[in-house]
Protein backbone atom coordinates (compact mmCIF):
# COMPACT_ATOMS: atom_id res chain seq x y z
CA UNK A 1 0.00 0.00 0.00
CA UNK A 2 1.16 3.55 -1.30
CA UNK A 3 0.57 6.42 0.22
CA UNK A 4 -1.06 9.41 -1.58
CA UNK A 5 -1.15 12.98 -1.31
CA UNK A 6 -4.05 15.17 -0.10
CA UNK A 7 -4.66 19.31 -1.11
CA UNK A 8 -2.81 21.13 1.63
CA UNK A 9 -4.54 23.64 3.81
CA UNK A 10 -1.52 25.84 3.37
CA UNK A 11 -1.39 28.43 0.19
CA UNK A 12 0.61 29.30 -2.11
CA UNK A 13 1.53 32.35 0.13
CA UNK A 14 2.01 30.27 3.27
CA UNK A 15 4.81 28.27 1.15
CA UNK A 16 6.13 30.93 -0.05
CA UNK A 17 7.22 32.15 3.24
CA UNK A 18 8.12 28.84 4.39
CA UNK A 19 10.60 28.39 1.23
CA UNK A 20 12.10 31.84 2.22
CA UNK A 21 13.43 30.27 5.93
CA UNK A 22 15.86 28.47 3.55
CA UNK A 23 17.14 24.79 4.44
CA UNK A 24 17.81 23.98 7.74
CA UNK A 25 17.39 21.20 10.75
CA UNK A 26 14.04 21.10 9.83
CA UNK A 27 13.71 22.15 6.04
CA UNK A 28 15.04 20.39 3.03
CA UNK A 29 14.35 21.85 -0.86
CA UNK A 30 14.10 19.57 -3.78
CA UNK A 31 13.30 20.09 -7.06
CA UNK A 32 12.17 16.49 -7.69
CA UNK A 33 12.97 13.17 -6.21
CA UNK A 34 16.00 11.45 -7.91
CA UNK A 35 15.84 8.22 -6.70
CA UNK A 36 13.88 6.02 -3.42
CA UNK A 37 17.01 5.39 -1.66
CA UNK A 38 18.35 8.30 -2.29
CA UNK A 39 15.09 10.56 -0.73
CA UNK A 40 15.13 8.03 2.24
CA UNK A 41 18.11 9.20 3.30
CA UNK A 42 16.22 12.43 3.82
CA UNK A 43 13.42 10.54 5.60
CA UNK A 44 15.77 9.14 8.07
CA UNK A 45 17.49 11.76 8.68
CA UNK A 46 14.25 13.85 10.19
CA UNK A 47 12.72 10.92 11.16
CA UNK A 48 15.90 10.01 13.66
CA UNK A 49 15.92 14.00 14.67
CA UNK A 50 13.17 16.34 15.32
CA UNK A 51 10.97 15.37 12.55
CA UNK A 52 11.02 18.07 9.42
CA UNK A 53 9.49 18.67 5.77
CA UNK A 54 10.91 17.90 2.51
CA UNK A 55 9.32 20.68 -0.15
CA UNK A 56 9.21 18.85 -3.68
CA UNK A 57 9.18 21.32 -6.64
CA UNK A 58 11.19 23.82 -4.48
CA UNK A 59 14.92 25.22 -5.90
CA UNK A 60 18.48 25.67 -3.51
CA UNK A 61 17.52 29.06 -3.92
CA UNK A 62 14.23 28.99 -2.64
CA UNK A 63 11.99 29.86 -5.68
CA UNK A 64 9.00 27.58 -6.18
CA UNK A 65 9.12 25.91 -9.69
CA UNK A 66 7.11 22.82 -9.03
CA UNK A 67 7.08 19.57 -10.44
CA UNK A 68 4.69 18.52 -13.84
CA UNK A 69 3.68 15.13 -12.67
CA UNK A 70 3.25 14.11 -8.95
CA UNK A 71 2.37 10.79 -9.09
CA UNK A 72 6.34 9.27 -9.72
CA UNK A 73 7.66 11.69 -7.08
CA UNK A 74 4.88 9.96 -4.59
CA UNK A 75 5.52 6.41 -5.25
CA UNK A 76 9.17 7.39 -4.82
CA UNK A 77 8.75 8.73 -1.47
CA UNK A 78 6.07 6.45 -0.53
CA UNK A 79 8.15 3.56 -1.47
CA UNK A 80 11.40 5.14 0.68
CA UNK A 81 9.38 5.60 3.77
CA UNK A 82 7.38 2.24 3.77
CA UNK A 83 10.32 -0.38 2.22
CA UNK A 84 13.37 1.37 2.15
CA UNK A 85 13.40 2.82 5.61
CA UNK A 86 13.55 0.41 8.40
CA UNK A 87 11.27 0.40 10.69
CA UNK A 88 8.66 2.59 8.42
CA UNK A 89 8.38 5.81 8.64
CA UNK A 90 4.33 7.28 8.30
CA UNK A 91 4.84 10.39 6.30
CA UNK A 92 2.20 12.31 5.08
CA UNK A 93 2.13 14.22 1.41
CA UNK A 94 0.45 17.26 0.53
CA UNK A 95 -0.24 19.59 -2.96
CA UNK A 96 -0.37 23.02 -3.35
CA UNK A 97 -0.80 24.02 -6.81
CA UNK A 98 1.45 26.45 -8.50
CA UNK A 99 -0.71 27.09 -11.98
CA UNK A 100 0.12 24.25 -14.33
CA UNK A 101 2.17 22.37 -11.67
CA UNK A 102 2.31 21.40 -8.23
CA UNK A 103 4.52 21.34 -5.36
CA UNK A 104 4.86 18.18 -2.88
CA UNK A 105 5.00 19.32 0.87
CA UNK A 106 6.38 16.22 2.61
CA UNK A 107 5.65 15.63 6.76
CA UNK A 108 8.36 13.78 8.63
CA UNK A 109 7.28 12.76 12.16
CA UNK A 110 10.38 12.59 15.12
CA UNK A 111 8.56 10.89 17.69
CA UNK A 112 8.43 6.73 16.06
CA UNK A 113 10.55 4.28 16.40
CA UNK A 114 14.17 5.14 15.85
CA UNK A 115 16.88 4.22 15.10
CA UNK A 116 15.28 4.50 11.19
CA UNK A 117 17.91 2.49 9.00
CA UNK A 118 17.68 2.90 5.15
CA UNK A 119 18.67 -0.30 3.67
CA UNK A 120 20.37 0.14 0.14
CA UNK A 121 22.94 -1.80 -1.78
CA UNK A 122 23.31 -4.26 1.21
CA UNK A 123 24.13 -2.75 3.55
CA UNK A 124 21.89 -0.62 6.66
CA UNK A 125 22.85 3.14 7.17
CA UNK A 126 21.16 5.38 10.04
CA UNK A 127 21.04 8.85 8.96
CA UNK A 128 20.29 12.33 11.33
CA UNK A 129 20.10 16.08 10.86
CA UNK A 130 22.64 18.07 10.59
CA UNK A 131 21.63 21.64 10.27
CA UNK A 132 20.62 21.52 7.08
CA UNK A 133 22.58 18.76 5.31
CA UNK A 134 21.60 15.00 6.02
CA UNK A 135 24.58 12.98 7.34
CA UNK A 136 25.43 9.10 8.73
CA UNK A 137 25.28 8.87 12.55
CA UNK A 138 28.08 8.05 14.87
CA UNK A 139 27.90 4.84 16.45
CA UNK A 140 27.13 7.14 19.74
CA UNK A 141 24.26 9.05 18.29
CA UNK A 142 22.71 5.45 16.86
CA UNK A 143 23.11 4.14 20.84
CA UNK A 144 21.01 7.11 21.86
CA UNK A 145 18.25 6.70 19.61
CA UNK A 146 18.53 3.32 20.79
CA UNK A 147 18.36 4.26 24.36
CA UNK A 148 15.58 7.00 23.81
CA UNK A 149 13.00 4.29 22.22
CA UNK A 150 14.27 2.00 24.93
CA UNK A 151 11.94 1.26 28.37
CA UNK A 152 14.22 0.25 30.19
CA UNK A 153 15.43 2.76 33.03
CA UNK A 154 18.60 4.43 33.15
CA UNK A 155 21.55 3.98 35.95
CA UNK A 156 25.04 4.86 36.33
CA UNK A 157 27.53 5.58 39.04
CA UNK A 158 29.65 7.80 39.62
CA UNK A 159 33.11 6.68 40.38
CA UNK A 160 36.45 7.84 39.33
CA UNK A 161 36.07 8.08 35.88
CA UNK A 162 33.14 10.23 36.22
CA UNK A 163 34.84 12.54 38.33
CA UNK A 164 37.71 12.79 35.95
CA UNK A 165 35.30 14.14 33.04
CA UNK A 166 32.99 16.18 35.12
CA UNK A 167 36.25 17.80 36.16
CA UNK A 168 37.31 18.31 32.65
CA UNK A 169 34.03 19.39 31.20
CA UNK A 170 33.81 22.12 34.00
CA UNK A 171 37.52 23.18 32.62
CA UNK A 172 36.94 22.87 28.86
CA UNK A 173 33.40 22.60 28.47
CA UNK A 174 33.05 20.06 25.62
CA UNK A 175 34.82 16.84 25.18
CA UNK A 176 35.38 14.03 22.23
CA UNK A 177 34.84 10.15 23.00
CA UNK A 178 38.18 9.87 22.01
CA UNK A 179 39.45 12.40 24.30
CA UNK A 180 37.62 10.59 27.07
CA UNK A 181 38.65 7.44 26.66
CA UNK A 182 42.23 9.04 26.41
CA UNK A 183 41.65 10.71 29.54
CA UNK A 184 40.55 7.67 31.80
CA UNK A 185 42.87 5.48 29.75
CA UNK A 186 40.03 2.78 28.50
CA UNK A 187 38.77 2.06 25.30
CA UNK A 188 36.82 3.81 22.90
CA UNK A 189 33.68 1.44 23.59
CA UNK A 190 33.70 1.84 27.32
CA UNK A 191 34.60 5.52 27.23
CA UNK A 192 31.38 5.91 24.69
CA UNK A 193 29.24 3.42 26.71
CA UNK A 194 29.93 5.94 30.14
CA UNK A 195 29.29 8.94 28.09
CA UNK A 196 25.91 7.61 26.21
CA UNK A 197 24.50 6.39 29.79
CA UNK A 198 25.02 10.25 30.69
CA UNK A 199 23.02 11.58 28.10
CA UNK A 200 20.34 8.69 28.57
CA UNK A 201 20.09 10.22 32.31
CA UNK A 202 19.71 13.46 31.07
CA UNK A 203 23.79 15.22 32.66
CA UNK A 204 25.48 15.50 29.03
CA UNK A 205 24.35 15.93 25.74
CA UNK A 206 25.79 14.82 22.35
CA UNK A 207 26.19 18.12 19.77
CA UNK A 208 27.84 18.68 16.71
CA UNK A 209 30.10 21.41 15.93
CA UNK A 210 32.30 21.62 13.03
CA UNK A 211 31.57 18.46 12.08
CA UNK A 212 32.88 17.03 15.52
CA UNK A 213 30.67 15.37 17.41
CA UNK A 214 31.20 16.52 21.47
CA UNK A 215 29.42 15.93 25.13
CA UNK A 216 29.37 18.36 27.41
CA UNK A 217 26.98 19.03 30.49
CA UNK A 218 23.49 19.98 29.24
CA UNK A 219 23.04 23.17 30.91
CA UNK A 220 26.29 24.19 29.41
CA UNK A 221 25.62 23.35 25.32
CA UNK A 222 25.25 25.35 23.14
Amino acid sequence: MFDTALPSEMTLDDLYNLAQTGEGTYLEFKRTIPSAEKIAREISAFANSKGGKILVGVDDDKSLIGIEAYQEDEYLLSKAAREICVPEVNITMELVHLEERDILIVRIPGNGKRPVYVHADGEETVYVRDKDKSVVASNERIMILKRESSSNGVTFEYGPRERKLFRYLKEYNKITAVKYSDLIDASNEKASKILINLVSAGILKLITKDQQEYFCFTRDCR
